[in-house]
């Protein structure tokens, strides 16, 4: 029994440690690893402001919302991480911070421009209305090349088999307002309600002009009242400089359980290694996006992880003071104060979903790395460092009750 312990525990460490080793790079890569928000990876922060109709109607906030609702697809059809889209009711404006943007430039004319999708024939005439057109994408041509694919509605398909057999050979222009975005040639009539336009030079054009092809219009036009870069400098010093007060704090955290919890100390120290890389695998996932305010939920989860283990372990302290065995200790110490430790979790962890549900953009990072810590302290404080410690005591059950923090005359 003492062997297989030992043999358990060594093998658990060297598989901890090479687990460790091994998700050091894709973690960190910063193109595939853990994305990082606009404070620490910098990238543009705008303000549109809705301009005034020109009927003299005034601006709801049901336009707004209906604003917020398209720019909010565009920037996911952009593929930008963290796209954070806020609304301002009282200024008639809307907030959008994108992370990682290397042409602000570009990604402004998409999110702004009022796009209302017309087709028109050679001589200008509106033959075609973009709410005819179900989806658009950008790909790679069949035969070289990049293109644009189109599919349109039941009702929108027969009506473009009707104009392209018409127009066989002629220009079919694709407009946004009044500025053409694109003029193919029909080459042939398109009956079945999917057609393609060729011609682009590379995919990022073709993707761009599908973004606005199918997310429609907005229902008020749009200005730039404010844009601003966000350097990366800052971010990279102000990660850095979390990163050195987490270490700290994780040292200081170390040497506390070390002097005063001996054994289970070394355990739970152990333990926070697996909690770590478990939340930090969690982010990487599921695309978790971290932000300054959500490495500090991230390091308060920390410190509640070490607090479970603390209540834990002065049970079992007072287990073994009165009289108990190691073994007998750990299992009445985890069963008695396990209540205890669910209560704490889970009022902490209603707190952060409130906080998630009703707060928008830091306050949302904030409570959902805090959320997934909890739920992971939970885990391998309940099933981890109970096994584990187990297995310690298993490996030598005449083992001194100080190494527990217990003296022999307690």
């Amino acid at each position: 029994m003492r062997r297989g312990n030992i043999i358990k525990l060594v093998a658990l460490v060297l598989l901890v440690v090479a687990a460790v080793a091994l998700s050091i790079k894709p973690l960190m890569d910063p193109e595939k690893g853990i994305l990082l928000g606009l404070d620490l990876r910098g990238g543009v922060h705008l303000v549109l402001q809705a301009e005034p109709n020109e009927d003299g109607t005034p601006i709801t906030n049901d336009d707004i919302d209906k604003a917020k609702a398209i720019i909010e697809k565009r920037v996911n059809d952009l593929g930008v991480s963290e796209p954070i889209v806020q609304s301002d009711y009282d200024k008639k404006r809307i907030v959008i911070d994108l992370a990682g943007v290397t042409d602000p430039d570009k990604a402004v004319d998409i999110l702004k421009t009022t796009a209302k999708l017309t087709f028109r024939d050679p001589q200008g005439n509106i033959v075609l209305e973009g709410d005819d057109l179900k989806d658009a994408k950008g790909g790679q041509g069949q035969a070289s090349g990049y293109v644009v694919n189109l599919s349109f509605s039941s009702e929108g398909a027969k009506k473009f088999g009707e104009l392209t057999t018409q127009l066989i050979g002629q220009k079919l222009g694709v407009y946004l307002d009044e500025d053409l975005l694109t003029n193919p040639t029909v080459n042939t009539p398109i009956l079945n309600g999917q057609a393609e336009i060729t011609g682009y030079a590379t995919l990022e054009e073709a993707a761009n002009d599908a973004v606005l092809m199918r997310s429609g219009s907005l229902p008020v036009s749009m200005s730039i009242a404010e844009k601003r870069q966000v350097g990366a400098s800052l971010g990279v010093d102000s990660l850095n400089k979390s990163i050195y007060a987490g270490a700290y704090g994780v040292i200081f955290i170390f040497l506390f359980m070390l002097i005063f919890y001996r054994v289970p100390g070394a355990v739970a120290n152990f333990s926070l290694f697996v909690y770590a890389l478990i939340v930090l695998w969690i982010f990487w996932m599921f695309r978790v996006v971290l932000t300054l305010p959500g490495i500090a939920g991230f390091i308060l989860s920390v410190g509640m992880a070490v607090d479970f283990n603390i209540i834990i372990y002065e049970r079992v302290k007072e287990e073994i003071r009165a009289g108990k065995s190691l073994r007998a200790g750990v299992e009445s110490g985890f069963s008695r104060a396990f209540i205890t430790v669910i209560d704490a979790h889970v009022t902490t962890l209603i707190a952060a979903i409130t906080l998630f549900y009703f707060g928008t953009g830091a306050i949302q990072g904030f409570a959902l790395t805090l959320g997934i810590g909890i739920i992971v302290t939970l885990f391998t404080g309940i099933t981890f460092t109970r096994q584990v410690l187990r297995w310690v005591v298993g490996a030598n059950q005449k083992m001194n009750t100080t190494w527990f923090g217990v003296r022999r005359d307690a």
